[in-house]
């Protein structure tokens, strides 16, 4: 008998075009040589991975987990249970924590295992970057603990990007810039930056861009300097400035450009939690061109200069000063179900989110 995966699809044309399909993959007595069957337990969804769903064809996100023509199924990160398993040093009731479908079941290649992770080497990954197809084993992360696994799904792969930000930032000066500007600053991968910059005592001033019904929790977190509504950008001091847009609205970072103009030393582009906002243009923007912040690229390239250890070494230790102050504004909630699944994505499609929630979701019922 074949497995029955159950997995969301969205019309890549309509995001908000959304249905459950079933897939017949194998079953324990039907794995090929070198497979695994993973069940995918649980998984967060937040802001980034709508940004996941507007990139899907440009970075090649719809790639990861096939679906039919004109239909893709959106990544999340979260944990799976491996149920069966034909792959050399991989058994039975391995917990992973890494790159999944919103789906039930998902099918694997497992290779280059590790005592601490392993690769998916399913010939459709390979042209996409590294840090997607790998999953670590949570017996052996020194990161992980059993009742953080809602924080590590929530935030690890968001305060990763928050992490590369920082330092890629650092790495150059500022670009000379006295001041940080950081839109969507009620998203998590802009409070994990703006803790990391906040941390840098005064190297550069931090500035939170929200919406106005969102100030309030904003200016709660203690990590920006300054936290304004995007219809007050134009009372922003003229002063040398780098801006961080994980909004991906064409309207507001053309404000931000039209008012610092030769004020703004920098201009990098990561999310779109935005995704519905007109977007695109720049090229003749006042100030510098904006150019798109490719995390997992950056990461590439430091862990070539770190190594691989030395790389989550640094990430770890930020981490782990990170997770108490998150613990004490979020508030996870955890939904179960093809319908309940559902509700959040389209929730979060219409950006209704409350930022102080973080939502852990799960297709089984």
């Amino acid at each position: 008998m074949p497995t029955i995966s159950t997995d969301l699809i969205v019309n890549k044309n309509k995001f908000s075009d959304a249905k459950f399909v079933e897939t017949e993959l194998p079953d324990a007595a039907e794995l090929g040589a070198g497979q695994a069957l993973l069940k995918v337990d649980e998984f967060a969804f937040t802001a980034n991975n709508v940004t996941y769903a507007v990139a899907g064809e440009s970075f090649g996100y719809w790639d990861f987990f096939p679906a039919e023509e004109g239909w893709g199924r959106i990544p999340v990160w979260g944990f799976a249970d491996v149920i069966a398993s034909t792959a050399e040093g991989l058994a039975v009731g391995e917990r992973l924590y890494g790159y999944l479908p919103m789906s039930t079941h998902l099918l694997i290649e497992p290779g280059h295992m590790t005592n601490h992770s392993l690769m998916d080497m399913a010939a459709h990954r390979q042209e996409r970057a590294p840090i997607y197809n790998q999953y670590t084993l949570t017996r052996t992360d020194g990161a992980y603990k059993k009742d953080q696994e809602a924080l590590i799904s929530l935030f690890r792969p968001l305060f990763t990007t928050s992490f590369l930000l920082d330092d890629f930032h650092a790495e150059n000066d500022f670009f000379g810039a006295k001041s940080a500007i950081l839109s969507s600053a009620s998203s998590k991968t802009s409070i994990g930056l703006a803790y990391l910059l906040a941390n840098r005592k005064g190297q550069v001033q931090v500035v939170g861009l929200t919406g106005k019904s969102n100030i309030p929790f904003v200016e709660s977190l203690g990590c920006y300097d300054q936290v304004l509504a995007y219809e007050d950008i134009e009372t922003l001091s003229k002063t040398s400035t780098a801006f961080v847009d994980m909004a991906g609205n064409a309207e507001v970072l053309a404000r931000v450009h039209r008012h610092f103009a030769d004020d703004l030393k920098n201009s990098c582009t990561v999310g779109v939690t935005h995704w519905d906002a007109p977007s695109g243009g720049g090229a003749e923007l006042p100030g510098p061109k904006p150019e798109v912040f490719f995390a997992p690229g950056y990461a590439q390239a430091r862990m070539k200069e770190w190594g691989g250890d030395g790389f989550q070494a640094r990430i770890g230790k930020v981490w782990s000063d990170f997770l108490p102050s998150a613990e004490g504004w979020i508030t996870v909630k955890k939904s179960r179900g093809p319908d309940a699944v559902m509700g959040v994505y389209q929730e979060s499609l219409a950006n209704t989110i409350n930022p102080s929630e973080g939502h852990i979701l799960s297709v089984w019922s």
